[in-house]
């Protein structure tokens, strides 16, 4: 299960928590105060291009009947917000899972390979979150997200801030534990609900943290790397230095080189030792994919069926795709893959640790800000002054009104009421909103890590936002959300400190039109 910051709700499906702290004794280091910048062609789009060349390279027609073999998600629901104007957002998902769809163990060639001495041994971690942007004019852009990114969560009880990459995990377990005091016990249906729930967990934490919607995902599990791999007869890849490390397995000499599956895997999920942890694994990530599709348009797969259905044979084990894909989103990514991609990693302010635990420091008003600018987005409004928030406690937790009414106000909001609901109303945490009152309240609900406020409530007045927080909801303990200064201990509490490392090293431009060399 994955590490977390505590523990949920006890039952039958426990919630595991390690504080052990890895990448070595170069994985804590205070990050670059800006993002990184760089050009890399093709390869971020290399998951869902896996997908388009059905499409480009042999027609609608194979593509529609191959896709009936691809595991499809309903965790992207119709009231999920969606892009405007032709544009679309598009977060691939890297899972780092030793189970396969059904919930059956991997075999066991992968799984030495996958999880050797790991402490994320049988998580559900999203080890790889990757945002990508086509606009209007096809313009591609991407954000890397941090897998360590320290983020509001709700939804579990007794978490209220977690690691972005757990939210998967923890989600799909407490929904098994819900499912399994109602009697489910047949694992295909737990494990299937589960991880449904883990991808709309996963969604609701991307939203809420870059202030965008997000219209299509597709997620792969590690295997596929290790499947993918199989399929090309081995990855062309080039590293600037000799690297050894017993918990990956990874041993290889400098220089470039072609990686089996096996070695495949333990070269994407080293982060043990070297020099900057796991940016350094990013950035492996990156160039695994560059190179992955270069060998792909270099062999003729997008034009050669036989090759086409062999990739496809990945596809139907490791791939899940979210419900709405039709031909023409497969036609354009198809003809976005050779496109090059303004590639960045969101920013992180520090590194600290948190009740044991080596988190990424962020602010979510600078990062919503910084994803707008890069989609051609509007940035978040200021609050209007006319807006009114009334708070209303749901739950049985005293004083979370307050606690919620007194955030709000130091965000910029004008506190209304705050009192406890009535008989007869509803649990639930929701935010609706008044004539006029939308934006702010889409603005709220992101702030507060509640999922998007679609619901108008004809009962309130121009400008007036109702805030009902019920028992899935939870502040920390000093009343705090986001912060962009200020010491560990003002927003996590008593238990944090902060890294004094030197600033890592973000390493060079990586070329996506060859073999990038890297750590």
């Amino acid at each position: 299960m994955p590490s977390g910051g505590g523990r949920g709700a006890p039952g039958r499906f426990e919630i595991v928590v390690s504080n052990r702290t890895g990448g070595g004794k170069h994985r804590r280091k205070k990050p670059a105060p800006w993002q990184i910048r760089r050009r890399l062609a093709r390869g971020v789009v290399a998951l869902v291009s896996v997908l388009a060349v059905l499409a480009t390279g042999a027609g609608w027609w194979m593509a529609h009947g191959v896709l009936g073999g691809v595991t499809v998600s309903q965790a992207l629901g119709s009231d999920d917000p969606h892009s405007a104007g032709g544009a679309m957002n598009i977060l691939l998902i890297g899972l780092d899972s030793r189970k396969d769809q059904d919930g059956n163990e991997l075999p066991w060639a992968v799984l030495k390979h996958l999880h050797a001495g790991d402490s994320d041994d049988g998580g559900y971690n999203t080890n790889t979150l990757i945002l990508v942007h086509v606009g209007t004019d096809d313009k591609v852009s991407a954000f890397s997200i941090p897998r360590d990114d320290y983020v509001r969560f709700t939804g579990v009880p007794g978490y209220d801030h977690i690691k972005i990459k757990e939210a998967y995990g923890l989600t799909k377990a407490y929904t098994e534990e819900k499912l399994m005091d109602k009697g489910v016990s047949d694992q295909k249906e737990l494990e299937t609900k589960g991880r449904e729930a883990g991808r709309s967990a996963t969604l609701r934490a991307v939203r809420n943290l870059t202030g965008v919607p997000i219209d299509y995902f597709a997620e792969i599990n590690l295997a596929g790397f290790y499947d993918l791999t199989q399929s090309l007869g081995g990855v062309q890849v080039c590293l600037k230095h000799a690297v050894y490390d017993p918990y990956s397995g990874a041993d290889f000499p400098a220089g470039r080189q072609t990686l089996n599956a096996e070695q495949a895997l333990s070269f994407v999920r080293q982060r043990h030792g070297l020099e900057n942890g796991d940016l350094d694994r990013t950035h492996r990530q990156q160039a695994f994919l560059s190179s992955v599709v270069r060998q792909l348009q270099d062999s003729g797969t997008f034009t050669d069926l036989s090759k086409l259905k062999s990739l496809m044979a990945v596809a139907r084990k490791d791939v899940v795709l979210s419900a709405g894909w039709d031909e023409s989103q497969f036609r354009r990514m198809g003809a976005l893959a050779g496109a090059d991609v303004e590639y960045r990693t969101l920013p992180v302010l520090r590194y600290e640790n948190v009740n044991g635990q080596d988190v990424n420091i962020v602010d979510p008003r600078a990062i919503k800000a910084e994803v707008a600018a890069a989609f051609g987005m509007s940035a978040p409004a200021a609050p209007n002054p006319s807006t009114v928030v009334d708070v209303v406690n749901a739950s049985d937790t005293g004083g979370l009104a307050s606690k919620v009414s007194r955030i709000l106000s130091q965000h910029g909001y004008a506190a209304g009421t705050v009192r406890d609901s009535e008989y007869g109303e509803s649990k639930e945490t929701t935010v609706d909103y008044g004539p006029g009152a939308k934006t702010d309240a889409q603005s709220i609900a992101a702030l507060l890590g509640i999922d998007a406020a679609d619901h108008s409530d004809s009962a309130l007045s121009t400008d007036r936002i109702q805030v009902v927080v019920g028992d899935d909801y939870s502040v920390s303990s000093t009343g705090s959300l986001d912060r962009t200064t200020g010491a560990a201990s003002s927003y996590y509490g008593s238990h944090s400190t902060t890294s004094t490392e030197p600033t890592p090293d973000q390493g060079a431009p990586i070329d996506g039109g060859g073999v990038p060399c890297v750590n």
